[in-house]
Order: structure tokens, then sequence, then C-alpha cells
């Protein structure tokens, strides 16, 4: 029996008996004492979830507010930010999060994303279930006491998600807001440098090597240390890259609280649509997202992240970027593309992202550590342009 059915077989039971031995008498509760923000969600909107922490804190100071997060991201949350308890959770061993209801409950649950985990909020004792309507099949929402609509008009991702609590919008979010995790030592480029990341969860959201090469070199020409990373399995990205080694590489090496210090560290950050573009503005770090088949309004800034300098390179409107589904809802207002290789051969919405914007951003975002490149040197630097 695998381990996610052994889940599904405790946990779907104890959700029905909550459900029917509840009959009549659900209700939330006002102001709730615990708070539970239940997910399964990977890197990228774990971290888009902050403008629901900061809003849910702001509504209720006093309330405590356990929030999952995949075992493995648990370090960026030691520092428990807007006093939260981050607990690691894994749809397929639900008994963690059971237990954490085990004696009092949650009077309030949350679930972003897929309405799946309502299942294992209801098991673990909420009160009360908030979530996005719109989710298939039907029956991962049956938990759910209260379904939300996406907003009509196109909404930033961690917009979205913040909305399903109740109260003012949060605040504009601060870099102090969230205390740097501690990490192991290691050795950090000298100072200006600026972060390549060139990794991404998918070939399709892979820029060229020559245009990350040509952006090294101008850098490099201008003044700036550059420092190659990527996620571990990586490597060979950034051989293509700078084969010389004439950068610095972090080759997957660096745990996710180092990769924090790094990215908080530089001057800039540059990076595909991935996770680690958002690390940048916890940090505060000014950065620069390179969209292919992403949304730059679902996943950019949004409102929460307004004061985080940033800048997005993205050819919008591309012909392909042309799928309107949210965790499975229909949104008519989103345009991305959520292809597989199998499906897109060649990833020509990142090819439309050329050299020169990349270079222009930079020069908007960190102009006081860009120096004048001597004449044809510039020129040289950027052979790769498209």
């Amino acid at each position: 029996m695998s381990s996610r059915l052994a889940s599904r077989l405790l946990v779907g039971p104890m959700a029905v008996g909550r459900r029917i031995g509840n009959v009549g008498r659900r209700r939330r509760a006002e102001p709730p004492a615990r708070v539970l923000v239940a997910h399964s969600l990977l890197l990228d909107d774990t971290l888009m979830l902050t403008a629901l922490l900061a809003r849910l804190r702001a509504t209720w100071p006093d309330a405590e507010i356990v929030f999952t997060v995949a075992p493995g991201l648990l370090p960026l949350y030691q520092s428990r930010p807007f006093g939260i308890r981050a607990v690691g959770y894994d749809p397929r061993n639900a008994t963690s999060l059971l237990r954490l209801g085990a004696s009092t409950g949650f009077g309030l649950a949350i679930v972003p994303g897929d309405n799946r985990v309502s299942w294992a909020a209801l098991a673990a004792g909420a009160r009360w279930i908030v979530a996005h309507g719109g989710d298939r099949p039907g029956y991962k929402s049956w938990p759910v006491d209260e379904l939300r609509a996406y907003p009509r008009e196109p909404t930033a991702l961690s917009d979205i998600f913040a909305g399903l609590a109740d109260g003012p919008e949060p605040e504009p979010f601060r870099p102090s807001d969230w205390p740097a995790p501690a990490c192991a030592p290691f050795a950090l480029p000298t100072d200006p440098y600026v972060v390549l990341h060139v990794g991404a969860g998918s070939p399709l959201r892979h820029w060229p090597p020559d245009r990350w090469a040509a952006v090294a070199r101008w850098l490099s020409a201008a003044g700036v240390v550059v420092a190659l990373s990527c996620g571990p399995g990586e490597e060979p990205l950034l051989t293509a890259i700078d084969p010389g080694r004439a950068h610095t590489h972090f080759p997957g090496t660096l745990s996710l609280s180092q990769l924090w210090q790094l990215v908080q560290q530089a001057r800039l950050l540059i990076v595909p649509d991935t996770g680690i573009s958002h690390l940048a503005r916890l940090t505060g770090t000014p950065s620069i997202t390179l969209y292919g088949p992403g949304s730059a309004t679902l996943f950019g800034p949004g409102r929460f992240w307004r004061e985080i300098p940033h800048r997005a390179v993205i050819e919008d409107p591309f012909p392909c970027r042309d799928q309107q589904t949210v965790f499975k809802r229909v949104v008519p207002w989103a345009r991305r593309c959520q292809r597989n290789t199998n499906e897109c051969l060649l990833p020509r919405c990142m090819l439309a992202n050329p050299v020169d914007r990349v270079v222009q951003a930079v020069r908007e975002l960190i102009p006081d550590f860009i120096r004048e490149a001597t004449p044809g040197v510039e020129s040289k630097a950027l052979d790769a342009r498209r």
C-alpha cells in the first residue's frame, strides 16, 4: 500500500466523522485562538503565501498561527516571521498534521492552492475552513465551509492568497518582517557582486547559456563581481555558461538558508521565474526576473512587495502563453503556459527575452555600481544580444 493511499485511508474517515459529529454546529470562532494555514505547495508558491501570513497576524495579533510547509523548507521559517509556527507537512503522511489538532483543534483553517488538503484540516479539528472555489474535481472541496472566488481583475498570486483572510490589506513587506535564517558559514563573493541564478524547475524556463555569458561579461566589464548559482543537479548549466570559471560558481552546493544569505548580501539577483526569485523579495535585494511560460502579473510582486526594487523582463503578449488555469481553476484573465517538454520542444518565450533588456534593467536598478566600460569593451561583451 502506498504511503499516500494509507494517508487518505486515515484522514478520510476522520474528516467524515468530524463533519457528521458537528452537523449544524460548525461555526467560525471570532476571534480564533488558533489558526491553521494548511497546504502542500512548492517553494515559489509557499513564499507567495507571505502576504496571507502578514494579514492574519495583523488581524489576529494574539492568535497562534500554525503554517504547514514541505519539510525541506522548514529552515527558512526558523526565525518565525510574523510570529508563526511552521511545521513540516507531507501529504503522504498526514499524522503530523493530525497531531497538531489533537487537543484543541483550530478555530479557523485556510487552505490555499489544492483544496484536497482541506480533508486533512478537517481531520485535524478545524472548525471552519476557508478556501478558493472552483477546484476540480469537486470532492476536494467537500470539507470547505466557505469558498471564495478568485478576483475578476488581474492580480498577483500573493495578493490572491491574502484575500483568503479577513481584515485590512497588509502593509507593504519590509525585509525586517522576516529575520534571516541561521546558516552554516560559507565564503561570499567580493562586494559588490551580482548573483545570476540560472537554474529552474523546467528546461522551458532556461535562458540560453550564451546570453547568461554575455550578461556576465558585461557585468565584469562594468566592475561588478559575478556569482553563478544553480540548484542540485544543474551543474552543467554553469559549465555551459562559464567553462573557464572566470566567475564564482555555486553549483547546487548551498542550502536554502545559505542561498538566502548569498542573495541578501548581493547588489542584485537575476533569475528565471522560479522559486529563488521570491527570496530577493524577502531579503529586499533588487531583482530582475526573466519570464517565459509564466505570467509576470500572477507571479510578480503585486501590491504586497511593491516597495522591493524589481524589474520583469518579458515579451508580452506572447502567442502560446494562452492557458487560463491556476490550481485547476479557470481564471479568465490569466495568461500563462503550463506545457511540458513533450508538448513544447523549444522555449520560444524565453528566447524572446534579449540581453539588451536585461542590461537596461541592471542600469535602472543599480546605477551606482555600474561604471562605464572602456570603449569597445561593452559591444564585445554583449555579443549574444539575440
